[in-house]
Parts: C-alpha cells; sequence; structure tokens
C-alpha cells in the first residue's frame, strides 16, 4: 500500500523528516519496503543556460563551458556534444547528489578538476536525473523555461511530497488505509487524530430503512452493535 508523508499529516500532527517516519514506521510493525521522494530528488537542480561553448584544452571529447545558473556564471566542463550555446539545461550545483537507483548510493557533486580544468557542477542527461534512458546527452529544456528555476517546479513538482510504499501484513486490516497509518502515528506521538467529517446524504424517498430491514441483537455481549442500511440501484453486470 502507498501512503504520502502530506496525505498523513491531514489527519495527524508530526514533525519527524521522511527517514525518520520510515524508521518509526517499521519501529510500530509497518514494514517500509520503498521510499520515493517527488520532487526532492531535484534538489539543487536548476534550469541554466548556456553561455559559451569552446574546447576543452587536454580534452579533445570534453567541452569547457560557461552556464548561467540564474545567479551567476560558472564554469562547466561537459562530455556531451548535443547542445550549443543559448540551449537550457538541468544543472545539478556542487554540495547536492543525482537520484539514485533503489539499493545504490546517492552520488554527491563536487568542485572538481576534470583534465586538469576546474568544473563547478554538472548538466544533466536524463538518465542522470531518472527521467529516462537517453545518456548520451543533455536534456534540452524548452525555450520558456526560466533560468535559475528550480528543476522540479520546471517539472511541475514544487512543493514535493514523499510515497511510502508499504507492507501491511494480513492480521492487521486496520492499516490498509491512510486514517489506519495515521492512527498508529497519533498512538505513538500522543497527538490527536483527525478525522474527516462525514455528512451523510440525504434521500428523497419516504420510505424509512426499519420498513424495510431490521435488526435485533441476541447477545449484547458477543455484539454490542451492528448496523444495517438499505442501498437500491445497484447492478450487477461484467
Amino acid at each position: 500500500m502507498k501512503v504520502t508523508l502530506n496525505w498523513l499529516k491531514r489527519y495527524v500532527e508530526f514533525d519527524w523528516p521522511p527517514e525518520e517516519l520510515a524508521e518509526r514506521l517499521t519501529m510500530i510493525g509497518i514494514e517500509v519496503e520503498g521510499v520515493v521522494k517527488l520532487g526532492g530528488n531535484f534538489e539543487g537542480v536548476v534550469v541554466a543556460q548556456v553561455v559559451s561553448r569552446d574546447k576543452h584544452p587536454n580534452a579533445d571529447k570534453l567541452s569547457l563551458c560557461r552556464v548561467n545558473d540564474g545567479k551567476g556564471e560558472r564554469q562547466i566542463v561537459c562530455g556531451a556534444d548535443n547542445f550549443k550555446p543559448g540551449d537550457k539545461v538541468p544543472l545539478i550545483l556542487p554540495g547536492h547528489s543525482l537520484p539514485a537507483k533503489p539499493g545504490e548510493q546517492p552520488f554527491t557533486i563536487k568542485v572538481g578538476k576534470i583534465r586538469g580544468v576546474e568544473s563547478h557542477g554538472m548538466m544533466c542527461s536524463p538518465q542522470e536525473l531518472g527521467l529516462g534512458d537517453e545518456v548520451q546527452g543533455l536534456l534540452i529544456l524548452r525555450e520558456a523555461a526560466k533560468v535559475g528555476q528550480p528543476f522540479a517546479e520546471y517539472l511541475g513538482r514544487a512543493g514535493g511530497d514523499v510515497v511510502y510504499d508499504l507492507e501491511i501484513t494480513p492480521n492487521r486490516p486496520d492499516l490498509n488505509s491512510v486514517i489506519g497509518i495515521a492512527r498508529e502515528i497519533s498512538a505513538v506521538t500522543g497527538n490527536p487524530l483527525r478525522l474527516p467529517e462525514i455528512k451523510e446524504h440525504g434521500t428523497r424517498n419516504t420510505e424509512h430503512v426499519s420498513d424495510l430491514v431490521s435488526v435485533r441483537i441476541e447477545d449484547p455481549e458477543l455484539c454490542p452493535r451492528y448496523t444495517a442500511r438499505v442501498i437500491r440501484g445497484v447492478k450487477v453486470a461484467p
């Protein structure tokens, strides 16, 4: 079952970061099989524009570029060949990590020398961003892309969220809902559970349910409450 961080926070207040929530859920017996960040996977990735492209002085297959990241120009060494000055591309800044595949460690971009020339970031291909299998060239963005704009915002994923893939055991059917998971978090934190307001829709039918069906509890100790409701207009069909 999949739930999201923001969805859970609709029903219970907590301030755990995404990684701690995964640990807490595991500790209370809810196995977390996977965690996927939406938008957050592109932290430190911005829309940049190539200002110039020259040959690398020490490598035939590398280019030495000046790139505008919205706050200024920086020098980037790049091995792709499908771009030109004026193109807009995703740029990951030093100190940030590329999206990692399951089971792999994130690769953090650092300022470093490539064949003797410093590079201050990396222009990205679709595969490096986890957006496709294309590895031979950079991801060229639309001309209307705003230089300096966070890449997650460019993709329409601003605000980010985290999706948790949970394994619910057969003996805990009460956890097969977002509210069920939120109830467990409420029990751990002591914060109140915010249940949604349920409005009963009226009907123009003047019939009363009691005229159509009756419920008699013969042993209140074994069954303190039993309810029934009549639903009309249901058609069983392929």
